[in-house]
């Protein structure tokens, strides 16, 4: 993984986050998303798991599809916060 990305377990509405092969299989290689959290759901699901809420990010940084995504927490990474000047 890049060293820019930072490990989060625990996602927040607002987190930009890469979803690749260690959040689910249906994510690898060229499936691979950015995504921009809305909403964790608080239900239980099986352990390590999380039902996220959210906009697929596309190549110029814009919210292009509305998805709710069933993934591991563990393999969750958070993109850095861009800087406003």
């Amino acid at each position: 993984m890049n060293s820019r990305l930072l490990r989060t377990p625990e996602p927040n509405p607002g987190d930009v986050l890469l979803i690749g092969r260690e959040a689910s299989v249906q994510f690898a290689g060229d499936r691979r998303l950015t995504f921009r959290v809305i909403s964790v759901d608080q239900k239980p699901t099986y352990h390590g798991w999380i039902w996220l809420t959210g906009y697929v990010i596309d190549e110029r940084g814009l919210a292009a599809e509305r998805r709710e995504i069933f993934v591991q927490r563990r393999g969750l990474y958070r993109l850095p916060k861009r800087q406003t000047t």
